[in-house]
């Protein structure tokens, strides 16, 4: 036996007489007290309580690194998220988050298992929650598009056990190990504070949502109710008007800006409540209309027209470091750690023509 081998038994041995001590005092089976470390079902809360009290009374803290390379158990964590396209390199990002902490935990015996579903298809999203779930993982890190698809899909996490953290948008459902990402509601209202000072009281403003499934993008609807609810708080006149377009192609994004700008020629600032803002951006830019424009992320072709002072003002919150801190995050909670923070806001970034140089996602 090699001088590394007689470490790790030993390391085993101590952990097990621990295991042991714990059932003891507890009176329960050893696969009892397995559980509750590794927070499995099938414990009474009573006989979980006390487990976790002995736990703490003799600092036990379980070697499970040790454990899955004595078992050769492998964890497989499922991941979630939109994949990229033409229209949007967002999710480009999130992907790298992904790869980062992947690199980091899969020498612990971490398997990462990556789904992409279209963002402008709820069935594609359908699909793939049912692969996963045939795939038996041990945890999810999912980033929710589609909202009554994706609390179905919660629910049936819950139902068998399974643990999922969420980044970029929350659910109205409660379940999650946590949410990493952007506080939806305020970055709206933080947007309608910023638009507060560019525009005159009472400037018509127009909101553009730019998606195939508006009315069900939680995201969008999220956003431009913490918009609204500012001017509503504040007790200021709102002329606001709001364009909803469902075909995402260039050319209709400008053929129905086009007909808009017919009906109202006073628009004094555009709203776009996703990353979608550089069309828009394209559009304003062909047509040489000198309009406000303020919207969300940082990829290159938003970051084009920023430079170019088409687009005034970016939000960006992170989605590179959100998805890497879902991801590590899941991670400690599979290796029998708990998490501080259910709820994990990013900070809501103001990105301009003479910062974005200095910013990292």
């Amino acid at each position: 036996m090699t001088l590394e081998q007689k470490r790790m038994r030993k390391k085993e041995d101590n952990n097990l007489t621990g295991v042991k001590e714990i059932a003891r005092r507890a009176n329960v089976s050893i696969a009892t007290v397995d559980r509750v470390i590794h927070n499995r079902i099938g414990v009474s809360e009573r006989t979980k309580a006390n487990i976790q009290k002995i736990i703490k009374e003799l600092n036990y803290q379980p070697n499970l690194f040790a454990q899955r390379l004595a078992s050769r158990k492998i964890l497989k964590i499922a991941t979630l998220i939109p994949k990229g396209s033409d229209e949007t390199s967002f999710w480009e990002a999130p992907l790298k988050g992904i790869k980062e902490s992947s690199d980091e935990i899969s020498r612990f015996g971490v398997n990462v298992e990556q789904y992409f579903y279209d963002q402008n298809q709820k069935d594609s999203f359908v699909e793939k929650t049912k692969k996963i779930l045939k795939s038996n993982p041990d945890g999810i890190l999912l980033a929710p598009t589609f909202i009554e698809e994706s609390v179905v899909f919660t629910e049936k996490c819950k139902a068998v056990g399974l643990p999922y953290v969420l980044i970029d948008s929350d659910l109205p459902n409660e379940g999650s190990l946590c949410y990493i990402g952007p506080d939806l509601f305020h970055s709206g209202y933080l947007n309608a504070h910023l638009v507060n000072y560019l525009v005159k009281p009472n400037s018509k403003i127009m909101i553009v949502n730019i998606s195939k499934e508006i009315d069900n993008q939680h995201h969008l609807v999220k956003k431009e109710d913490g918009f609204r609810t500012y001017f509503k708080d504040k007790n200021l006149e709102a002329n606001i008007i709001r364009l909803d377009i469902k075909k995402t192609d260039y050319k209709s994004i400008e053929t129905a800006l086009k007909k808009i700008m017919q009906d109202h020629q006073d628009i004094k600032l555009i709203f776009v409540t996703n990353s979608r803002v550089f069309d828009v951006a394209k559009f304003l830019s062909n047509t040489q209309k000198s309009i406000l424009l303020v919207g969300y992320d940082f990829i290159s072709k938003n970051v084009e027209y920023l430079e170019k002072g088409v687009i005034d003002f970016l939000i960006c919150q992170k989605p590179q470091e959100q998805a890497y801190k879902g991801m590590m995050n899941l991670y400690q909670h599979l290796s029998g750690n708990s998490l501080d923070d259910k709820l994990q806001f990013m900070p809501i970034d103001i990105i301009t023509k003479e910062n974005y140089r200095f910013y990292k996602n």
